[in-house]
């Protein structure tokens, strides 16, 4: 099988690739930091880098049999003193990422072939001071179903999957922005620490990444999974109590009050 992995210089992304390789398969990392022979400088959020890396990709695979847009990073900090660029950036990654490289693609995928991508759990789950990574998140979410059913009738098969925690260099690497006023007082940076104490508890980038190739290799997929036992719990409970009850919940764990 000839496999795309975008993101695939560390974390989830690296562990797909090697476990890929390790089974056989004809794997491409696209990545800005490249960390095989075999992958391809790329970065998602440059629509110019994308249509580079899939020409090289075109003169290797005669065809694409599976892509992961696994490419992504986060942003945390209080939505209205977050700058429009920034706002910008987390998008064209994000989403346009998905969306481009999506589109870069399907020329070179055949009835059979398969896309997945990598959203979060924040997607369905809103917390507070994370606005713009679950919006671009949910838009991931929307994205793929929407694609599905578009490319249904030719074969190709389109799955999201909604990791919850995981252990990666994510959370070092997100861009935290602690910039308040008389509105936010402290609550930024409390609610921050709140959930970044967390990090021990985390599932392991191995176990997610289990979980995710055996999604891939599924003969059919439903159009969305969860990862993680709570958060399938969670889901759960939103199906059975008002959202805004979640909503007013979350607020007072995340919120940053003390």
């Amino acid at each position: 099988m000839n496999i795309v992995i975008t993101g695939a210089s560390s974390g989830i992304g690296k562990n797909l690739a090697e476990n890929f390789r390790a089974a056989g398969h004809n794997v491409i990392g696209l990545s800005r930091n490249v960390a095989s022979s075999s992958d391809i400088a790329c970065d998602v959020s440059n629509i110019e880098s994308i249509e580079s890396a899939f020409q090289e990709i075109s003169k290797r695979f005669e065809r694409i049999d599976l892509l992961i847009n696994n490419a992504g990073f986060g942003i945390s900090g209080a939505t209205e003193l977050i700058s429009n660029e920034d706002a910008h950036k987390i998008f064209e990654t994000n989403f346009f990422g998905v969306l481009n490289c999506s589109r870069y693609a399907l020329p070179l995928m055949k009835n059979g072939a398969r896309i997945v991508n990598i959203s979060s759990v924040c997607a369905m789950f809103p917390l507070p001071f994370r606005a713009l990574y679950s919006a671009s998140k949910a838009s991931v979410n929307l994205l793929s179903s929407s694609m599905r059913m578009e490319l249904a009738p030719a074969g190709i098969d389109i799955t999201c999957i909604c990791p919850g925690d995981t252990k990666t260099n994510f959370t070092k690497n997100r861009e935290k922005n602690f910039a308040t006023n008389e509105r936010y007082e402290n609550r930024i940076e409390n609610a921050t620490k709140r959930i970044d104490k967390n990090e021990n508890k985390r599932m392991s980038a191995n176990k997610v990444s289990k979980k995710i190739e055996k999604i891939c290799l599924k003969r059919k997929t439903k159009p969305i999974y969860i990862i993680g036992a709570k958060y399938k719990f969670l889901n759960f409970l939103t199906k059975i109590f008002p959202f805004s009850l979640l909503v007013k919940a979350t607020g007072k764990l995340y919120g940053g009050r003390k």
